[in-house]
């Protein structure tokens, strides 16, 4: 496996998924451990991950932590978990599925044109840039320009500190006119 691949496979086991999110949005947890209901603590602190039996559970953090994307440190009566960057770069993944674009109840007549230039050493990342935009809703105007109706800042900005292109590498553009978009309003259905 390349090392570029690793970063585009996801983590298949739902408790995993749960636990990487937790992780992200909290950044650290601490546990007491000298408390008897350690286990029974572990899953009330994840609510989330109260439908899942503490066996997997517990399963799930032996793997993560074998496989180096979280770290388990015990000091002074307290655990402390917290993802290594290995499981930054899983989780990130899991934000990165999650993306949508809202469609808001009015268009603002405003198009979004994300234009990339990405060199060919780097062309795992701008293939799967691609099928990103393709699932956001994008459609392809030009070679590398896609456009999409809707405000999409936020969206496109994770994407870009995700996968770690510049400003010069990935831009979005507002335009309030880009000639004849009957076309583009017929499939974005406006």
């Amino acid at each position: 496996m390349t090392k570029y691949k690793y970063y585009l496979k996801k983590p298949k086991s739902e408790i995993i998924k749960d636990i990487l999110k937790i992780l992200i949005l909290s950044g650290m947890i601490c546990i007491a451990v000298s408390s008897p209901y350690f286990g029974t603590n572990l899953i009330k602190g994840f609510k989330r991950l109260k439908r899942y039996n503490k066996k997997k559970v517990y399963n799930a953090f032996y793997r993560l932590r074998k496989d180096g994307s979280i770290r388990i440190k015990s000091q002074k009566g307290q655990i402390y978990i917290s993802l290594t960057e290995k499981g930054k770069k899983k989780a990130g993944w899991l934000q990165i599925d999650a993306l949508k674009i809202k469609k808001p109840k009015k268009w603002d007549r405003k198009w979004r044109l994300v234009a990339f230039d990405i060199s060919q050493p780097r062309l795992i990342y701008r293939e799967a840039l691609r099928g990103k935009l393709k699932e956001l809703g994008f459609y392809l105007l030009q070679k590398s320009i896609w456009i999409h109706p809707f405000d999409c800042k936020d969206e496109i900005n994770l994407l870009r500190d995700f996968f770690g292109f510049s400003e010069e590498e990935m831009r979005l553009i507002i335009a309030d006119k880009i000639g004849d978009d009957k076309e583009l309003k017929q499939i974005f259905k406006l």
